[in-house]
């Protein structure tokens, strides 16, 4: 008995030891556990702070540009700021839940994020639901809910691509195998975005996609190639009837045409040189005073905080999305898996680009195309979706190498 129980005795440590083994090193064939949670790195706290900046200096610029004009209107001043926290409120949720889910998981769900999105992009068409805002037939109503399916599909879209690029890494090299199935896509989206007539959107739908080939490693001859065709296939959109061609060639003349065609970008203008260094104050600039800035709440909101802000203001927003461009940068090149890396990139491009076609539309050095300036225009779809693709790029920086 004693030999017995001495021998049982040396087993049951032995035992336990190699369980123990087992638990600390899975790939010997143990019980699988979580691997130990990653010490989020300086680029995500810079990120996480100028996406928690914007986002509040949004809502109060929002609520100075739009008060005064819902007032003349006989509204409520609060309307707009209420409908645009309401959707901040959303996308800091989506943000949160972006950011906490695992990578992994949000790929397993890109097929029926894409599908939702497809969905989403008929809506606009069907009566009694979609309604045109400017021209354009983009937008859904649905009871008190309004929004605008091209921002999801952005979204959707990126996903998809970066899954597809992520999954055929190693076929790279075939165009048919990769770039043909992302662009089809891509084409697809964009072009339901030009039958709505939203120029802007099909744009950026297809930055995004060129961006995130481009990350992956896409031959640059085949992708020079598409990326030309789409080119030219916006300019003859941009230049295939008369109103809109004078629309987008507004800008080379913008004096000539300050009364009709140029007069926001005119009014932009004068609005960014009444701010001068310091600004006028919050709520007290007065280019949204009456009819001189219609749409002062919405894509020229720049306009709003330079003139209020002045040069600081202007400085705080450029360098801002300079400080994402460069961060979210660092973050993909230094991101755990390729599914990751290609989704960085395509948020990046996303935000930096669509910031750069508002700006420069509201400077006069670009086409207006209706594009938001991200986090900061009053628009409930395109914040909920911005807050949500920012929860992805700042799940990746949490997680880096």
């Amino acid at each position: 008995m004693t030999a017995r129980t001495t021998v049982l005795g040396d087993r049951r440590p032995r035992a336990a030891e190699r369980a123990g083994s087992r638990r600390r090193h899975p790939a010997r064939g143990g019980d699988h556990v979580r691997p130990p949670a990653r010490t989020p790195t300086v680029y995500f706290f810079v990120l996480a702070a100028v996406v928690t900046v914007f986002l509040l200096l949004g809502l109060v610029m929002v609520m100075s540009a739009s008060s005064i004009s819902e007032v003349n209107r006989g509204r409520s001043p609060w309307r707009i700021f209420q409908r645009q926290a309401m959707w901040a409120a959303f996308g800091v949720v989506g943000m949160w839940a972006t950011m906490r889910v695992p990578m992994h998981v949000v790929r397993r769900i890109v097929p029926l994020l894409l599908a939702g999105c497809a969905g989403l992009m008929l809506l606009p068409f069907v009566p009694g639901l979609g309604y045109a805002v400017n021209g354009a037939r983009a937008w859904v109503s649905v009871g008190p809910i309004t929004f605008q399916p091209s921002e999801f599909a952005k979204l959707g879209v990126l996903l998809f691509t970066a899954h597809l690029l992520s999954k055929r890494a190693t076929e790279m090299h075939l165009v048919k195998r990769t770039l043909v199935p992302v662009l089809v896509v891509a084409g697809a989206g964009a072009g339901m975005c030009l039958v709505q007539g939203d120029l802007g959107s099909a744009i950026v739908l297809a930055v995004i996609v060129f961006a995130v080939a481009l990350v992956a490693g896409a031959p640059l001859t085949p992708l020079g190639l598409f990326g030309g065709a789409g080119a030219a296939a916006a300019l003859g959109f941009a230049l295939s009837t008369p109103y809109r061609r004078d629309r987008f060639t507004a800008f080379l003349d913008i004096a000539a045409h300050k009364d009709y065609l140029s007069y926001q970008t005119f009014q932009a203008m004068i609005a960014l040189a009444n701010g001068g260094w310091t600004g006028q104050g919050v709520g007290r600039g007065a280019s949204k005073l009456g009819d001189y800035l219609p749409l002062a709440y919405s894509d020229f909101i720049f306009a709003v905080i330079a003139e209020e802000l002045g040069f600081i203001g202007i400085f705080a927003v450029v360098g801002g999305f300079l400080v994402i461009a460069y961060c979210g940068m660092q973050v993909a090149l230094a991101a755990p898996d390729r599914f990751s890396k290609l989704v960085a990139g395509g948020v990046v491009s996303w935000f930096v680009v669509q910031a750069f076609i508002n700006i420069g539309g509201v400077i006069g050095l670009m086409p207006v195309t209706g594009l938001t300036l991200p986090f900061f225009s009053s628009g409930g779809s395109s914040l909920f979706v911005t807050l949500t693709a920012s929860g992805l790029l700042l799940n990746v920086a949490g997680n880096l190498k």
